[in-house]
């Protein structure tokens, strides 16, 4: 008998072949944050495809998704390899266009990137080499004119030491670690003070050591800024503990399957029984038919189901 606690599923109908439900934990809303009767999202998706070319066909990466993204909403989009997770995180960015859809933030619709929306990449190498780690941090303030050029180097400087690398301020990229250069791609995004931070699986090539620890850095940078993140894995383990939302993506194209609130997990929850079943829980709807997952949880935990 799974040892997790309760969670309320509640089917909806979705276009296509692949139904959607929304997993509430312990019946609590799925808005995270703030609920939707009190305050409205920073960010809406709203029936968003978006499609790239090859040389022989067109993709459809994701089809009519639906998302709400609230103020210090730790927002995770999960699914696997080429379910359109990355794709979708670049097009809120402003770098590829929807097919159909839209996507709007504080209530202006999205045509193309902006300083409101900084992204970090899996890729740290993206950091100028022949600029010394201060001026990368100060590079994109500079560049939007947002602030004067002292004043970008005093961002620069407090946000490198958010992330505990003031004393490397003068070093340059090839000096620096793996860890290291994502500190630096982090600091370089929140001194821009985005309305959304967008990571696209920013710790996926570190190994496991650096990557908790970087976790654990950026849960820390949250509980003191509460910046309002998207962030792409396909790591589940990950989803739980850097989430307080997650939005479970169908393999191509992809749709929302499920929205589940993960709350209640953190990196102390780690190895723990219910962390685990909530891991397998998730798998099950990730990688099984969407209707039988439904029937198969209520099954297995009691769960109430309802039509929408």
């Amino acid at each position: 008998m799974s040892t997790a606690r309760p969670i309320t599923v509640r089917e909806a109908e979705a276009p296509g072949p692949t139904p959607v439900a929304s997993v509430l934990a312990d019946g609590a809303p799925f808005s995270g944050q703030a609920s939707p009767a009190l305050s409205e999202p920073l960010l809406r998706v709203r029936g968003l495809s978006l499609e790239y070319r090859t040389r022989d066909h067109v993709v459809r990466a994701t089809h009519k998704v639906d998302l709400d993204i609230f103020e210090a909403d730790r927002f995770v989009l999960l699914g696997p390899s080429g379910c359109g997770k990355s794709t979708l995180l670049k097009s809120i960015a402003g770098f590829i266009p929807p097919v159909e859809g839209e996507i709007v933030l504080e209530g202006r619709r999205v045509v193309e990137p902006g300083p409101d929306r900084i992204v970090v990449f899996q890729e740290f190498d993206q950091l100028p080499p022949w600029k010394s780690v201060l001026d990368n941090v100060a590079f994109p303030l500079l560049a939007s004119r947002k602030v004067s050029r002292r004043e970008a180097r005093e961002r620069a400087r407090h946000f490198l030491g958010k992330v505990g690398l003031s004393a490397f301020a003068q070093s340059y990229p090839h000096q620096l670690s793996g860890g290291m250069k994502g500190r630096v791609a982090i600091a370089r995004a929140l001194a821009m003070q985005p309305r959304v931070l967008l990571m696209d699986e920013p710790f996926a090539a570190l190994d496991a050591l650096t990557r908790r620890r970087m976790q654990e850095e950026l849960l820390q940078l949250w509980e003191e800024a509460r910046f309002t993140l998207l962030f792409v894995t396909h790591s589940i383990e990950e989803a739980l503990v850097v989430g307080n939302r997650i939005a479970l993506l169908s393999p191509r194209p992809g749709r929302v399957r499920a929205e589940i609130n993960a709350h209640e997990w953190s990196l102390a929850s780690l190895g723990g029984a219910a962390f685990q079943a909530a891991g397998a829980r998730i798998h099950r709807l990730l990688f099984e038919d969407g209707a039988g997952t439904v029937a198969r949880e209520a099954a297995d935990a009691g769960l109430e189901t309802s039509a929408r």
